[in-house]
């Protein structure tokens, strides 16, 4: 009962659409200008930079209330790992969106911060130097996405890391996969 309290608290916390928030305050809908995508780049293009980055740091701090949540109810790491997958879930398919949200990014900062900070800048390196060789933002978040549960699994006990990757790194991958053939960053649209 711990593990689905964890999971449904940080499902919850992810789950929650600042971006598109901010949005219905300055009268726009995300969903629909800008890129499509509820997340804190298009809220930047779309709404500006200080609501932009007011909504970044609200989803990178909503992994970390989502992983600290899950500890607290579940008395474990594991269920923080859990209730950290669950947040980038959340934010990628969001209840209170009919399943769509953003690509799941700034909460897994969050989580990842949370958890351990060396599995972030590990995927921060492998962006980079895949984005040398495909110059595809897309093409290096999705590859990173995918190879998250070999990350997880380097820093920390073996299956729990690797299922934690797995929940991770599969909704991260999802949402990029679709942008696998564009170069750059979409331009919003008018």
């Amino acid at each position: 009962m711990d593990y689905l309290n964890a999971l449904l608290a940080g499902y919850f916390f992810g789950s929650l659409p600042f971006a598109y928030w901010f949005g219905l305050l300055q009268g726009k809908n995300l969903l629909a200008e800008g890129s499509g995508n509820v997340g804190a780049l298009n809220a930047m293009r779309v709404l500006g930079a200080v609501p932009g980055l007011m909504v970044l740091v609200l989803d990178v701090v909503k992994g970390l209330m989502a992983v600290a949540m899950g500890e607290f109810l579940g008395k474990s790491l594991e269920a923080g790992l859990l209730a950290g997958a669950a947040a980038v879930w959340g934010h990628c398919f969001s209840a209170w969106l009919l399943g769509r949200g953003g690509k799941g990014l700034a909460p897994a900062v969050g989580v990842l911060l949370a958890v351990k900070p060396l599995m972030l800048l590990s995927c921060a390196v492998l962006i980079a130097l895949t984005y040398l060789l495909s110059r595809s933002l897309y093409r290096s978040i999705a590859l990173a996405a995918l190879c998250f549960p070999v990350i997880a699994a380097s820093v920390g006990q073996a299956a729990p890391y690797i299922w934690f990757g797995l929940g991770v790194g599969i909704p991260i991958a999802l949402r990029h996969l679709p942008e696998w053939n564009r170069r750059s960053l979409p331009n919003p649209r008018k």
